[in-house]
């Protein structure tokens, strides 16, 4: 305040602010020098406050979850799991707030699926049937069989935690039933950049399932033994089985009933290649058919369904 009254003072008097005007004047020299060590103590610490400013706005653009996303805390102890999110089948049809059925798309495992035949799809005693179907007399769809899926895109991600999905798989030769994850956002890039995280895959009529991650690293560089990107779990398909994964900073570890089957681990000092698994993923259950790595479909064995009874997801 006396600053500011000493300049104003200066401008009505129209005395001329020089360097012998301020040599001269003891009290103002004695206050400019104030101002100078001030600045000069505060300056120090400007690249410090500039990084956190730019942390700060990074981690609120990358990061910020939409209220659907789960993310758990990096610190939080994983012996005490919570339930934050489930889906029971209990209502009379799916749960449009939590799942989406997955349409026709180009590749192996999508280019049969359907989003608009309703008989791909079935809640029976709070339970969800997703099934494969042969395609007869159907003029708008041409396609030898149909197959139904759901996903949770846009409607439930999360990030570390565990999840647990109960369920029952069909046989047939050419049968892919399947519960996997891709990364909500695709902050690395596409496939196989931002990862891909396989529960459970099953083939035909094997008595195991495939458990499996996806990388760059994997896929692209081909490091697919260092470590071991797969593993396979002994399981009877024909009756329900609870598929599981536990998801930390450094880890992935599989499940089947509650024993742990298979464990991907991250790589000391990995960057995205080989982790990508530092994001949100989303969930996708789908009773697929056919492709180059199942084999062909022998229609004389559809329909063939795989049956969800719950899935739940802890923290």
């Amino acid at each position: 305040m006396e600053m500011t009254n000493r300049t104003t003072e200066m401008k009505n008097k129209a005395i001329p602010f020089t360097v012998a005007y301020v040599q001269q004047n003891t009290a103002l020299k004695m206050e400019i020098s104030a101002i100078f060590k001030w600045l000069s103590g505060a300056c120090q610490f400007l690249p410090q406050l500039l990084l956190v400013i730019v942390s700060c706005s990074h981690k609120g653009a990358v990061n910020d979850p939409a209220p659907y996303i789960y993310i758990q805390n990096e610190d939080k102890d994983s012996t005490s799991w919570k339930l934050v999110w489930q889906d029971n089948f209990d209502g009379a049809e799916l749960d449009s707030g939590n799942w989406a059925r997955v349409p026709q798309g180009s590749s192996n495992w999508n280019d049969q699926m359907t989003d608009k035949d309703d008989r791909c799809f079935a809640m029976k005693n709070g339970k969800l049937h997703l099934k494969g179907i042969r395609n007869v007399d159907n003029p708008a769809d041409t396609r030898p069989y149909l197959t139904g899926g759901i996903h949770s895109k846009g409607k439930f991600a999360f990030q570390y935690g565990r999840i647990e999905i109960r369920a029952r798989l069909g046989s047939a030769q050419g049968a892919w039933p399947a519960i996997w994850m891709m990364p909500e956002k695709m902050i690395y890039g596409g496939w196989p950049k931002g990862g891909e995280i396989d529960i459970m895959e099953h083939l035909n009529f094997d008595d195991f399932v495939y458990q499996t991650i996806h990388s760059s690293y994997t896929q692209e560089l081909n490091r697919k033994d260092n470590p071991p990107h797969y593993g396979k779990a002994a399981v009877k398909p024909g009756v329900f089985n609870t598929y599981a994964l536990e998801w930390y900073l450094d880890k992935l570890v599989f499940m089947l009933n509650g024993k742990v089957t298979f464990t991907y681990p991250k790589i000391e000092g990995a960057d995205s290649v080989q982790w990508p698994f530092d994001q949100q993923f989303y969930i996708i259950i789908s009773q697929q058919l056919g492709g180059n790595w199942v084999g062909e479909v022998d229609l004389d064995h559809l329909p063939v369904d795989m049956v969800v009874d719950w899935v739940r997801v802890y923290q």
